[in-house]
């Protein structure tokens, strides 16, 4: 696929630029477009991934077009000057690397399709980063927050449900959104989550999870679903499913009624989730599986919050600290 054609001009960033007046096209560049379909439907990535995917890829399009660069071409100075001016637009660490884990996709891609001469993906270091600990509250101040929501508000009982959930299965806040009634079983007490790349795995519920969320769907979920159809579990005022934006305003609006100060998220709750069972002893890879983590080292940063707080329990009652 060429960057510059005579007739068409060069392709930036998903528009076709053959005049200063020609009209912007908002969809991606061919090659772009056939490798987000490729992971989407071939890999099984999720939608909001390969959005992120197509985002870190039209922006590294748009350097190729700069440089006058073919797909079939790129080098590893073409993939690091990229890098370079992404830091120098004030990126995080953390930003960038994820940028550069789209390109090395993306490369390894064209070169298995034969549309570049060599892969030079394994060739590119990712920049170095600092494992940053997870952000935890104590059960005390959980147990606060899975209080907070008043009895006599309207909603009561779905944000009790919701805040239980996901406490008590450490899901996600997509995994959530995308939760229907078919995946989860009151009586069994367990939930089938649809994780990253598609991938099922199931989880237990706990009793106040199973009876909050009981509670929701015989005298709340009906009311709000009205003569409308939708399998989704948690439903907004117009019966619509929740959306990820609606469920952290949610969590944070609890927090704050629990008297919570530190920024609190759906994603920290999934983090008490995995400390709290380690701290209570259950087995680093159970807690891999509740998880849904691929790899038993993502997970093993939890340990190290548990290491943090035996330190800190020694240093408080130890006579010689």
């Amino acid at each position: 696929m060429a960057l510059l054609d005579s007739k068409m001009g060069f392709q930036k960033g998903g528009a076709v630029i053959t005049a200063p007046s020609a009209p912007e096209v908002t969809l991606p560049p061919p090659l772009v477009k056939r490798f987000l379909d490729y992971v989407f439907v071939e890999c099984g990535l999720s939608g909001a991934t390969v959005t992120a995917y197509r985002g870190d890829l039209c922006e590294f399009w748009d350097h190729l077009v700069a440089r006058q660069v073919e797909p079939s071409d790129v080098t590893i100075d073409d993939v690091q000057s990229h890098l370079i001016a992404l830091r120098e637009r004030g990126l995080a660490v953390a930003s960038i690397a994820r940028h550069l884990a789209t390109i090395k996709v993306f490369l390894r891609f064209l070169h298995a399709e034969h549309l570049a001469k060599r892969d030079v993906a394994d060739l590119i270091e990712a920049p170095k980063r600092w494992r940053r600990l997870p952000d935890t509250v104590h059960y005390k101040q959980v147990e606060a927050l899975l209080t907070a929501p008043d009895p006599y508000d309207e909603f009561y009982l779905r944000d009790r449900a919701l805040l239980e959930l996901l406490y008590a299965t450490g899901m996600r806040v997509s995994e959530v959104v995308d939760l229907t009634l078919k995946q989860i079983n009151l009586d069994l007490g367990y939930v089938r989550c649809i994780g990253k790349g598609r991938k099922e795995r199931i989880v237990p519920v706990g009793r106040a999870a199973i009876e909050a969320v009981r509670n929701y769907l015989e005298w709340l979920r009906p009311k709000l679903l009205g003569d409308r159809f939708n399998e989704a579990l948690f439903l907004s005022r117009t019966g619509r499913p929740l959306d990820r934006t609606n469920i952290w305003r949610l969590v944070r609006k609890f927090a704050r009624l629990a008297g919570i100060e530190q920024p609190l998220s759906p994603h920290t709750l999934r983090h008490c989730f995995a400390t709290h069972l380690l701290g209570g002893g259950a087995d680093l890879r159970i807690v891999q599986e509740l998880l849904g983590h691929a790899d038993v080292a993502t997970t093993e940063i939890y340990t190290h919050v548990d290491e943090r707080h035996l330190k800190n329990v020694h240093r408080k009652y130890h006579p010689r600290p």
